[in-house]
């Protein structure tokens, strides 16, 4: 089988972990590793040569691996340098994979497509959420038509982040500068990725305008105060990011979507995957679905006792992508999503196909996060930009 030639960029939390899943891909040959802490270049580089029974090539500078000219790379390192490095590898023909994240400016958006749109080298964002298979199965039903017209959407990065957060320096990792910086709905892409493609966004349907609000921030500070492993210094710190973000974003298509960031509180974890039509609804947390051929409202009293109903509708409508999934056998971390984003990145290049995730989607689902910052800080709703 022939293999694609690819050096990954960025060897954090997300890096590192992602290398045994594509060590063990058969389409992808890791050929170089990159992070700007030299410690987890070797660490990486270590890793993958243990696997392949090889020398890969190491470099501690990303500029210096886009020059080695790989066949692609894959973009993992911290949301700040996503677009630099996506860019420099388009001009220098190389194709992207690139991790997910918020853009800083809406400016980096637009230079994302310019980059993409003049050069023609090929970029997909991984978003992995995408792939998972609740998110696909609703997908496949709504394109069956058995929720109606869709008229609402939600989703949420509801994630508790504290320790990830507040340990941040120790763990050089770039949410903790983030949280102390900015004020916005800082990681959009797991709700919306979906969202976009139940809704169509970027295909005959585009997001018109967009509203944010943020609580106060007080999660972290508590936090802080309750745990003496903590930095002294971030027990009375002025974290910029709200505890709650909403964001409400209005649709050419009539459709309202409603996004939900919560990462500094204690709570479970969710994505909130919520889709309401006219004949029906899949909802998340419960892990239901709700038709009007198969309920009605006399169920509504005790319908606690019918969560976890949508395994029931696998059988039927489960995707083809996870029904030749679990036919070969479920691989890779979050259930399978990484192992099915990535397998999609590699084979869309070895066979010449697009991505089923552009760069307009990339720049659009990215958006969200400078757009979110300033209706936050100037209390408005904001036109959404075209990037079409």
């Amino acid at each position: 089988m022939k293999k694609l030639n690819v050096g990954v960029i960025g060897l954090g939390a997300r890096g590192y972990s992602m290398l045994p899943l594509l060590c063990g891909m058969e389409n992808i040959n890791i050929v170089s590793v990159c992070d700007m802490y030299h410690d987890r270049t070797e660490a990486g580089a270590a890793l993958v040569s243990g696997s392949y029974g090889r020398p890969v090539a190491a470099y501690d500078d990303w500029h210096e691996l886009i020059a080695s000219k790989p066949d692609a790379v894959l973009v993992m390192s911290g949301w700040e340098s996503h677009v630099e490095i996506s860019i420099e590898a388009m001009r220098s023909g190389i194709p992207v994979g690139c991790e997910v994240g918020g853009a800083y400016t809406v400016d980096d958006c637009f230079r994302l497509v310019s980059a993409q749109r003049e050069t023609g080298v090929p970029f997909m964002l991984l978003e992995n959420c995408c792939y998972g298979r609740y998110e696909m199965m609703v997908m496949n039903m709504v394109s069956l038509g058995l929720f109606g017209e869709i008229v609402s959407c939600e989703g949420g990065y509801r994630h508790d982040l504290r320790t990830e957060i507040l340990y941040g320096e120790k763990n050089r990792h770039y949410r903790l500068n983030n949280y102390l910086s900015r004020n916005c709905e800082n990681y959009p892409t797991h709700d919306l990725g979906p969202i976009a493609q139940v809704l169509g966004i970027n295909r005959g349907n585009s997001f018109v305008s967009l509203t944010s609000f943020a609580s106060k921030s007080a999660g972290l500070n508590d936090y802080a105060r309750l745990h003496s492993t903590v930095p002294e210094k971030l027990r009375d710190a002025a974290f910029a990011q709200g505890d709650v973000v909403k964001t409400v974003i209005r649709c050419s298509g009539g459709q309202l979507v409603t996004l939900t960031l919560d990462t500094t509180l204690p709570r479970p974890y969710s994505r909130g995957f919520t889709v309401q039509g006219t004949r029906g609804m899949y909802c998340e947390d419960g892990n239901y679905i709700y038709l009007d051929r198969d309920h009605d409202e006399t169920m509504h009293f005790d319908w606690p006792k019918r969560w976890n109903n949508a395994e029931g509708y696998l059988k039927e409508y489960d995707h083809p992508v996870w029904r030749k999934f679990l036919e070969d056998g479920v691989r890779g971390g979050h259930g399978g999503m990484d192992y099915l984003v990535y397998n999609e990145f590699a084979v869309c290049l070895l066979e010449g196909r697009p991505f089923p995730i552009t760069v307009e989607d990339a720049a659009c689902w990215m958006a969200v996060t400078p757009l979110s910052e300033i209706s936050i800080k100037e209390g408005r709703t904001v036109p959404f930009p075209v990037f079409r």
